[in-house]
């Protein structure tokens, strides 16, 4: 189990780890692909990782961005961070979205933000641990070598 926040994330859902970052499936995707990346340490605010812990964050959402616009047969990719809750962070634990984009998957392209900020806080319409666990299968079978 991993912690992220006041939350446990199960091993399934895990898809990718490094000494220091950790990157899992979303209980509430915006879009298809929309991953998550955080660091193995909690730490609510991103200004107070080390920064070793920042470099490994990033440097992991790097590679994951290449394998998700490779998988999901794009060539853009969104990648948010709120840091505070006044910027919509709703977890207290810095976390990257990571979000391979559609042609039109939104008529304003800007509108994602609005969008991940009202799906972190939509309550009963999460996906199922099993639903969870298939795509993390399939995003480690990709990652596997990374």
């Amino acid at each position: 189990m991993y912690k992220f926040g006041p939350h446990l994330i199960k091993q399934t859902c895990v898809f990718w780890e490094s000494r220091l970052s950790f990157a899992f499936v979303n209980l509430r995707p915006v879009i298809p692909g929309h991953v998550l990346i955080s660091p193995k340490r909690v730490e609510p605010s991103f200004t107070q990782l080390q920064p070793d812990e920042a470099s490994d964050l990033f440097q992991g959402a790097r590679v994951l961005g290449e394998i998700l616009k490779h998988h999901h047969s794009t060539d853009s990719m969104t990648v948010v961070i709120q840091d505070g809750p006044l910027a919509g962070q709703s977890v207290p634990h810095v976390h990257l979205h990571l979000l391979p984009r559609q042609p039109g998957d939104f008529p304003n392209n800007d509108d994602i933000y609005g969008e991940i900020e009202r799906v972190d806080k939509r309550r009963g319409r999460d996906r199922t641990l099993g639903e969870m666990e298939r795509e993390a299968g399939i995003l480690k079978e990709l990652v596997k070598d990374r």
